[in-house]
């Protein structure tokens, strides 16, 4: 079974992270096979927009394939350093692509998850969203150009979700700046299906009429003290 799916459905170009075992983690094939298609559909014509979303019910993508990174160094190999590299460039490659790049951000999107959607222009969450930077619990900073999001944040709520590695919704995301809709989930495959119909609408009119106002969000609540225990210069 492959592991990364690759569709043209109408105008819209498919990418589908098909792990789902391992909740669709990214290894390097992955990110380098989705940096060609995204090479690809930029300049086809045919192509209006892309999107992403990852195969089974538990998320979106846990991150980069941590298993093999630990393997690697392990054993004194520089593959890690590669992933890295590749996985970077790719982020920045979503934050600037021409066309509308639709990110499912349903279930768990955790690290390496984030910098495949929240990069993106169009960043749907939904009622299962569960949105995290876990690395920093092993000892690195927030990465997939997770320092940039989270300093952009409001308030001191990006350096409590840098340190803690809170989990937060998708209401929460919404909020905070790293998603742009609430779609729930029942209603991603019609979503899919509006964005795959071969019409020349709007992408982003299509996101919006299948969005809903998001619930309040949980963790804005929370500023008061948030912005007050992380307002010094240091930890």
């Amino acid at each position: 079974m492959a592991d990364i799916l690759f569709t043209v459905q109408g105008r819209l170009g498919r990418i589908t992270l098909n792990r789902p075992k391992a909740i669709n983690a990214l290894s390097h094939d992955m990110l380098r096979r989705i940096a060609d298609a995204l090479t690809v559909w930029e300049h086809d014509e045919r192509i209006r927009a892309v999107l992403i979303d990852g195969a089974g019910e538990r998320g979106l993508c846990a991150g980069g394939d941590i298993r093999s990174i630990y393997d690697d160094v392990s054993s004194g190999g520089t593959a890690a350093l590669d992933f890295w590299v590749d996985e970077y460039r790719l982020n920045a490659r979503i934050s600037h692509y021409p066309k509308p790049y639709v990110a499912l951000m349903d279930g768990l999107v955790m690290g390496g998850g984030v910098g495949v959607s929240s990069h993106g222009s169009v960043r749907v969450v939904t009622e299962r969203s569960l949105v995290a930077m876990p690395e920093v619990a092993i000892g690195l900073v927030p990465d997939v150009g997770g320092t940039y999001l989270l300093s952009r944040m409001p308030g001191q709520s990006g350096t409590h979700i840098a340190l803690t590695t809170a989990r937060i919704s998708g209401a929460d995301a919404i909020h905070h700046g790293l998603a742009d809709h609430y779609v729930p989930s029942d209603r991603l495959g019609a979503l899919v299906d509006a964005l795959g119909n071969g019409d020349d609408s709007d992408p982003v009119d299509v996101v919006r009429s299948f969005a809903e106002p998001p619930p309040a969000s949980a963790l804005a609540t929370q500023a008061g003290w948030i912005d007050h225990c992380y307002a010094a210069r240091t930890v």
